[in-house]
């Protein structure tokens, strides 16, 4: 697979940054996307330090479509081998409050970033990514819902994350376009995108990375798979 080139949005911090780390020291060339310089620079600095081959960063606001295609084309002119776009990027909305209390504003951010700025950004890398048969994982949760975890925003854009995933993957197969496209939940893992949260069954950022990069580099084709790292367990 060529120079096995990654690109990982929002890779500054949290999962992103596990992802970006362990395919790093798996032997991945990691491009990082952030949408703060600083941020992004430290996390440059954080990952060289651990010995990986950090090519660079781009600029990625996902809710500024006009910055999206131009972060499209600089990828496209600087890192011509992209094998892999993971989209992880994204906002949690306002996890605080039932949907019934969930403003309709709250709504519509979290799905331009969430979901439209993801397919923005997906969209316009397709004909990169097919021209190296490359791959596409969508870091996202499950479209069922579940009865310990529901904020509507955050539910709500990344079932359509997952409904976009399928249907690429079904229109990729029928057109024989040389692209992989699966879904990947994490599993509950502690980050600030939910207030840090430390219960009975989550993981940390360096677990998550390690389990995400051996899943890619496992050799197989998961193509429209929706996968589960770390399953939520139900309670009795």
């Amino acid at each position: 697979m060529g120079k096995k080139i990654v690109l990982v949005t929002g890779a500054n911090k949290g999962i992103g940054f596990g992802i970006a780390k362990h395919l790093g020291l798996s032997g991945w060339k990691v491009v990082i996307g952030a949408r703060d310089e600083q941020r992004a620079t430290k996390a440059v600095s954080e990952l060289k330090a651990e010995g990986i081959d950090v090519l660079g960063w781009v600029n990625i606001e996902l809710k500024d479509l006009a910055n999206i295609e131009q972060a499209a084309k600089e990828i496209n002119e600087k890192y011509p081998e992209l094998t892999l776009l993971v989209n992880n990027a994204g906002i949690p909305g306002d996890m605080s409050v039932d949907s019934e209390h969930t403003e309709i504003s709250v709504i519509r951010e979290t799905l331009d970033v969430n979901f439209v700025g993801t397919f923005a950004l997906t969209k316009a890398l397709i004909p990169l990514i097919a021209k190296n048969a490359g791959r596409i994982a969508n870091i996202t949760v499950p479209s069922e819902i579940s009865p310990y975890w529901h904020p509507l925003a955050y539910v709500a854009s990344k079932a359509a994350q997952n409904a976009m995933m399928g249907v690429m993957a079904i229109e990729f197969q029928q057109a024989s376009t040389p692209v992989e496209i699966f879904s990947v939940h994490p599993g509950p893992t502690t980050t600030d995108l939910n207030g840090n949260m430390a219960l009975p069954g989550f993981h940390d950022i360096e677990t998550v990375g390690q389990k995400f990069a051996e899943l890619i580099n496992d050799g197989q084709n998961h193509q429209g798979e929706f996968i589960e790292l770390y399953p939520i367990v139900k309670e009795d």
